[in-house]
């Protein structure tokens, strides 16, 4: 099969068109031949030599794919619902920048009603993610307000679309005036133009001193002290990158007096049961949004597999609004 590997560490130039053994299915698995495959960051923290895979995780990068099942472990499938020919998308933990990629069936979701693969490609890294921060881990709820930091990237689009569909109020930061009216257009009820503006104070501002009650973070660094200057009384923050650096330092008293939480985590390394989860509970609670098209995929730009290079480039160039996908078929939809 035909794979897009890193043949050594650095610049995007290493992404290379390669031929690969076809993976097997084996037990609680299926196999997928893959139409389209998500970018996501990840992907360029791997290429770069500063994200290790897993252990047990394939080497080709790449952690979201949509394409047909081809086979598969069949009782598993058949609890799952899943059968050969279904068109799925799938959360994996390496792999997806391939033809044929295996994935657990617990990490599979349907193709939505309606979608393309490419558009249900763009889906399981940040649905994923957002999912289980936003509303497992930060617990999310009607009526809150939630501060996206990014508001224009694959996680913002897609935060931004679940929180006001899940009746709460979104305030995002992104670097241009552009970015900033494209995450309005998305339903964002503010955006800041993080370089013209101190996000802290505008936050103040919007919420009239109250703060924010949860923020998803994938900067760190030193946005940490601002973001604990803004937040609500039980706040909670969400890191899930540390773009702007590993280190912060804020106020403690603040983390005190406020009864702030400050937590992370990052999705790769967690169990498939723990994904599984997640996966059932999208299901139930997001897909039909996706269907009824009150959430919409954002497809930046669609690249095929062997401009790879250029897709990173462009992920790298932070100039795109939503999400790049590599495609492995002409039209990136059901072969």
């Amino acid at each position: 099969m035909k794979t897009v590997e890193i043949s050594a560490f650095g610049a995007p130039e290493v992404l290379r068109l390669a031929e690969r053994p076809a993976p097997m299915a084996g037990a609680g698995e299926l196999l997928i031949r893959v139409s389209a495959s998500g970018i996501n960051r990840p992907d360029v923290l791997q290429r770069t030599g500063n994200y290790p895979v897993p252990p047990g995780a394939s080497d080709i990068p790449g952690l979201e794919v949509a394409g047909v099942v081809v086979s598969g472990d069949a009782a598993a499938m058949a609890m799952a619902g899943f059968k050969v020919g279904d068109r799925v998308c799938a959360l994996v933990a390496g792999g997806g920048y391939a033809e044929l990629c295996v994935a657990p069936v617990g990490q599979c979701l349907p193709v939505p009603a309606g979608f393309t693969d490419i558009e249900a490609a763009s889906l399981p890294e940040t649905f994923f993610t957002v999912w289980s921060n936003v509303f497992e881990r930060a617990y999310l709820a009607k009526g809150e307000t939630l501060l996206i930091q990014g508001g224009s990237s694959g996680i913002g689009v897609t935060a931004i679309q679940i929180a006001k569909a899940m009746g709460a109020t979104v305030i995002v930061t992104a670097g241009s005036d552009e970015k900033c009216a494209a995450c309005v257009a998305l339903g964002a009820d503010h955006a800041i133009n993080y370089k013209t503006a101190d996000f802290a104070d505008v936050v103040k501002k919007l919420t009239n001193g109250k703060g924010v009650n949860v923020i998803l973070d994938m900067v760190a660094g030193s946005y940490v002290a601002r973001e604990v200057e803004c937040m609500a009384e039980d706040g909670r923050l969400v890191i899930i990158a540390v773009q702007g650096g590993i280190k912060a330092e804020f106020n403690a008293g603040l983390v005190l007096r406020k009864r702030l939480t400050i937590t992370g985590s990052t999705l790769r390394p967690r169990s498939i049961e723990f994904k599984t989860a997640i996966a059932k509970a999208l299901k139930e609670k997001v897909w039909p949004l996706l269907e009824s098209g009150a959430i919409k995929p954002v497809i930046h730009s669609t690249f095929m597999a062997g401009e790879a290079a250029n897709a990173h480039t462009l992920m790298e160039s932070n100039a795109h609004i939503g999400k790049i996908v590599l495609t492995w078929a002409p039209m990136g939809i059901e072969p």
